[in-house]
C-alpha cells in the first residue's frame, strides 16, 4: 500500500524517526504531537492549556497540509502527564472540535520529556480526490 508522508512547513524537528503524518488510502495518521516550536523548544512550560493549544494547532497544520480539515478527524489519543489537567485540556479541545466529536481516549502517562504535559495523536478520513 502506498504511503505519503505529510510534513508541514515549519514543523518542529522530530524527536525520533517518524513523520508528522502519513496518508494511506485517504486515511491520515498524525503522530503523537508535543508542544514544540520550530526550533524544538517546549511551548507553554507548566501550562497544559497552552500546550494543548499548540498541539492542536500542529495537528491542524498536518491535517490541512494533507488536504483535510479538523472536521475530518475521527479519532484522538490523548496522553496527560497529570489527570488534574483534564478539565483544562477539554476546554481547549472544544475550541478545535465540535459535535459530533471524534472518538477518543485519554490516559495518564509519562511523556518523553518532563516538561511535556500533553501529547495527542489523531486519525482523519480525508476527502476522496
Amino acid at each position: 500500500m502506498p504511503r505519503t508522508p505529510v510534513i508541514p512547513k515549519g514543523s518542529p524537528p522530530p524527536l525520533a524517526p517518524y513523520s508528522p503524518g502519513v496518508v494511506a488510502d485517504n486515511i491520515l495518521y498524525v503522530s503523537g504531537m508535543l508542544a514544540m516550536d520550530i526550533e524544538g523548544k517546549t511551548i507553554g512550560v507548566g501550562d497544559a492549556s497552552a500546550q494543548c493549544r499548540a498541539i492542536l494547532e500542529s495537528i491542524k497544520s498536518v491535517v490541512e497540509s494533507a488536504g483535510g480539515t479538523m472536521d475530518d478527524v475521527v479519532y484522538n489519543a490523548i496522553f496527560l502527564k497529570d489527570l488534574n489537567d483534564y478539565a483544562a485540556m477539554n476546554i481547549v479541545y472544544k475550541e478545535y472540535f465540535s459535535s459530533p466529536y471524534p472518538a477518543r481516549y485519554c490516559i495518564r502517562a509519562d511523556l518523553v520529556k518532563t516538561e511535556f504535559l500533553v501529547e495527542i495523536s489523531s486519525t482523519a478520513h480525508l476527502p476522496k480526490k
